[in-house]
């Protein structure tokens, strides 16, 4: 088999059918499957979509286990060479899954590829090429220069090198992930993607940029207005940081978690200001 989609569900159920009609065109002549892996949503997903898409192998987990953990599920299932881990909250073109099946196929070296995504009002998602959050990278983007962490040197219309891979469209080459593991589970959601392509990085794999579209309706199973968002969030950067930097001088450490902290604070007073309508 040739390529294994996976998508982790939660609550977001007119979302994911326009996704899964979308992805069912894009797979006409390619080998395939499809997992959709739910996390206890509590609105019509279940009880609707599997009688619909009977085509689609569907996993209902008891409670919401988060993206990592969903995802390996289905992943620990899969047969195909490639696998695809792709947002209930996206469509792709027609042409785009083909197009990444045949390029991953010519690049033996290619760990995973992402491509260009588009927001719901069509502009192009800067996340769609991003570099590792090193303390330096990071530092930057929290003072508010984002071009080195968002790769924007890169053009957007030449397939190009990248280090960061995004998880609302990520094709994995099976073996690959075989080779570094499967997405850490440490990471309830947010983070694990950065964490997969650094992980294949070090492994000696190349990350690509695809300039292939989707559309990204960002965030629809999640609510950015939420403590808990915030919580699961900068935990996300915390997780990451203490993996993978934890070994640099405090020197280099100490500015970075202390911004990690006081972002946190700021989104949390934002979210409390919301709420009071101050």
């Amino acid at each position: 088999m040739k390529l294994s989609v996976v998508i982790v569900s939660y609550n977001v159920c007119s979302y994911l059918e326009k996704c899964l009609d979308s992805v069912e065109k894009a797979l006409a002549g390619i080998d395939s499957e499809v997992f959709v892996v739910d996390n206890a949503s509590t609105d019509n997903t279940m009880a609707v979509l599997p009688g619909r898409y009977t085509w689609v192998r569907f996993i209902a987990n008891d409670e919401n286990l988060g993206f990592a953990r969903a995802n390996n599920i289905a992943i620990r299932q899969a047969q195909g060479e490639y696998v695809l881990l792709l947002n209930p909250d996206t469509t792709v073109a027609e042409h785009t899954l083909r197009e990444a099946v045949a390029f991953m196929d010519d690049h033996q070296q290619a760990g995973g590829a992402g491509v260009m995504m588009h927001n719901e009002d069509g502009t192009l998602a800067p996340e769609s090429r991003r570099a590792i959050p090193t303390p330096w990278v990071s530092a930057l983007k929290m003072l508010g220069f984002t071009k080195r962490y968002y790769m924007s040197h890169l053009p957007w219309d030449k397939t190009c090198r990248i280090e960061v891979i995004s998880g609302a469209f990520c094709m994995l080459r099976k073996s690959a992930l075989d080779k570094i593991g499967l997405l850490d589970e440490d990471f309830f959601m947010y983070g694990e993607d950065i964490d997969l392509s650094y992980r294949l990085l070090k492994a000696g794999y190349e990350n690509w940029y695809l300039p292939l579209p989707i559309t990204h309706y960002k965030g629809k199973s999640t609510r950015k207005t939420d403590y808990r968002y915030v919580h699961v969030f900068y935990k996300a950067m915390l997780i990451f940081f203490h993996k993978h930097y934890s070994h640099l001088s405090i020197f280099y450490t100490l500015p970075v978690k202390v911004a990690i902290y006081f972002r946190a604070l700021i989104a949390l007073i934002d979210i409390l200001r919301q709420k009071l309508h101050l």
